[in-house]
C-alpha cells in the first residue's frame, strides 16, 4: 500500500478444482455474495484468538484460557485481559507483556451461569493492547458461555442433561437476492425458530455468515457446524451407490484441499459457545481423507462432538474413526428402531429426515415417538427450513412470482427440488409449520 489511492483488484472464478468439492443441491450463482472488509490494524495487534471456557465436573465452577498469537511485538507493550457478566460486571482483570504467543490461565469463576437453549447465559472477555506510551491500540471482545457437550452410556448430554435435537438444516437465502442474504433476513430466521420451538440448526452445507453465529450465541439454538464439502455427484449414478471414483475418498491428491475446509470452519468459528458439532460435510461418501478431517477436530477440539453421516456405507472401516454419533438421513423410524435395538455403539441423531416438498410433513409423531421410547435417540434436522426460489416478474399478471428449478428451460434440472422448506422463499411459514411447531413443543 502506498499514500494516497490504491488500486484492489479481484477476479472472481466461475468453476476451479474445488467445484468438485462443492456439489451442493442449490441455485448457482457467480460473483461475491458476502461482505468484505478492509481492516486497518495497528502495527502491534493479536492475530489469533482462541478462548476455552471449561466446566468443572460438578458445574460449580468455570475455567477460562485465552491463547493469543499477537504480532509485530514491541518492548514494554501490554494485553490487558477484562472478564464481565452479563450485566457488565468485572469478574477478572489480567495484564501481560505483549509476546509473540501469549497466554492467559488462572481465570476461575464460581457458580458460572450455564448456556443452553432455554438461558442462552453469556460472559464478555475483552482485550486491550497498550502500546509503550501506555495508549489504548487495540480493543477485542468476545463473548462466550459455559456448557459441557459429552457422550455418556450411549447417550449425548448437555449440560448433564439428555440432549434433544429438534432441528432444520437451513440453506442460506433470500428470493431478491440469492445465496446473500442480510442481517434482518437472519435475525428473521432466528425469531421464526424460537417461535416454533426449533432449537438446532445443521449449516447445510457451508459455513455460514459470521454474524449468524453470533446470532445464535444470543438466542442460544444449537449448531452442527458444517465444512463446505459436499460430492455426491461422484458416487451416486442413477440413483445407485458408485463410488469407484469417490471424491475425496482415500486419494490424497484431494487431502490438502479437503482438510483446508475443515481448517477454515474451524479456525473462524471455534470460539462460538452456540456450536455442539463440527459437521465434516455432507454426502461426501467415506475415506480416509474424511478419517483424516476427524482427527484434525478431535485433535484440535476434543470438548465438542465430530458428526458425519456417510460411515454406514463402510462401517467396518469407519464406524469408529469419523463420527462421534450414528447419522443417518431419511431412515424410517423402523430403520432407526432397527439399529437402536441391537447393541448400538453409538447415540443416533436423522442429520436430513422429514423432507418437505410440497404436501408433507405428516409422518413427523413417528419420529418424535421415538425419543420416548429410546433415550439415546436425539431427534434431528428437518429437511429444509426454507425453499430456495428466486422473484421473478411475470408479464402476464404483472408481479413478482417465486421460481425454481426447470422455470428457466434449464435442462436438465431437479424441478421443485430446491423447494423443500417449511417456509416460503419469502419467509412466510408453511402449513407444514404447525406440525413442526407442535411436535417439537412436546420436546423442548
Amino acid at each position: 500500500l502506498v499514500t494516497g489511492t490504491n488500486r484492489l483488484s479481484v477476479q472472481v472464478f466461475k468453476r476451479s478444482s474445488a467445484s468438485y468439492l462443492e456439489d451442493q443441491d442449490f441455485f448457482r450463482f457467480s460473483g461475491i455474495f458476502r461482505d468484505v472488509t478492509l481492516l486497518a490494524k495497528p502495527r502491534v495487534h493479536i492475530e489469533d484468538l482462541a478462548l476455552h471456557a471449561t466446566l468443572s465436573d460438578d458445574f460449580t465452577t468455570g475455567d477460562v484460557t485465552l491463547r493469543l498469537t499477537c504480532q509485530n511485538v514491541l518492548e514494554d507493550a501490554i494485553v490487558k485481559l477484562v472478564i464481565r457478566d452479563a450485566a457488565g460486571h468485572v469478574l477478572c482483570e489480567q495484564e501481560r507483556p505483549v509476546a509473540q504467543e501469549m497466554l492467559f490461565t488462572g481465570v476461575t469463576l464460581e457458580k458460572p451461569q450455564l448456556w443452553d437453549n432455554h438461558q442462552p447465559n453469556l460472559y464478555e472477555a475483552t482485550l486491550e493492547v497498550y502500546d509503550h506510551h501506555q495508549q489504548l491500540i487495540e480493543w477485542i471482545p468476545q463473548a462466550f458461555g459455559f456448557r459441557k457437550i459429552e457422550i455418556k452410556d450411549g447417550m449425548i448430554y448437555l449440560n448433564n442433561q439428555r440432549l434433544i435435537i429438534n432441528g432444520v438444516n437451513r440453506h442460506e437465502w433470500n428470493p431478491s437476492r440469492g445465496r446473500s442474504v442480510t442481517l434482518e433476513d437472519m435475525q428473521q430466521d432466528i425469531a421464526i425458530c424460537q417461535k416454533n420451538n426449533i432449537n438446532s440448526v445443521r449449516t447445510s452445507h457451508y459455513p455460514n455468515q459470521m454474524p449468524w453465529y453470533r446470532l445464535c450465541d444470543e438466542a442460544g439454538i444449537y449448531l452442527m457446524a458444517e465444512a463446505n464439502l459436499e460430492t455426491h455427484g461422484t458416487w451416486q449414478k442413477m440413483g445407485a451407490f458408485e463410488p469407484s471414483y469417490n471424491v475425496p475418498g482415500s486419494d490424497a491428491y484431494w487431502e490438502k484441499n479437503t482438510l483446508a475446509r475443515a481448517v477454515n470452519v474451524y479456525e473462524t468459528f471455534k470460539n462460538h459457545v452456540s456450536i455442539l458439532f463440527w459437521s465434516l460435510g455432507n454426502e461426501s461418501y467415506v475415506g480416509d481423507v474424511l478419517e483424516k478431517m476427524n482427527a484434525y477436530f478431535k485433535a484440535k477440539d476434543p470438548d465438542r462432538l465430530v458428526h458425519y453421516e456417510g460411515v454406514y456405507v463402510e462401517r467396518e472401516q469407519y464406524e469408529d474413526t469419523v463420527s462421534d454419533v450414528e447419522s443417518r438421513m431419511y431412515a424410517s423410524p423402523d430403520e432407526v428402531r432397527a439399529y437402536l435395538e441391537n447393541n448400538p455403539k453409538k447415540p443416533y441423531l436423522l442429520c436430513e429426515y422429514m423432507h418437505d416438498m410440497g404436501n408433507s410433513m405428516g409422518g413427523l409423531d413417528s419420529y418424535m415417538a421415538l425419543l420416548d421410547e429410546f433415550p439415546n435417540y436425539h431427534g434431528g434436522y428437518i429437511w429444509d427450513f426454507i425453499d430456495q426460489a428466486i422473484y421473478v416478474y411475470d408479464e402476464y399478471t404483472k408481479r413478482n412470482v417465486l421460481r425454481y428449478g426447470g422455470d428457466f428451460d434449464d435442462k436438465p434440472s431437479d424441478y421443485e427440488f430446491s423447494g423443500n422448506g417449511i417456509v416460503f422463499a419469502d419467509r412466510t411459514e408453511k402449513p407444514a409449520m404447525q406440525e413442526v411447531s407442535y411436535f417439537y413443543g412436546k420436546y423442548n
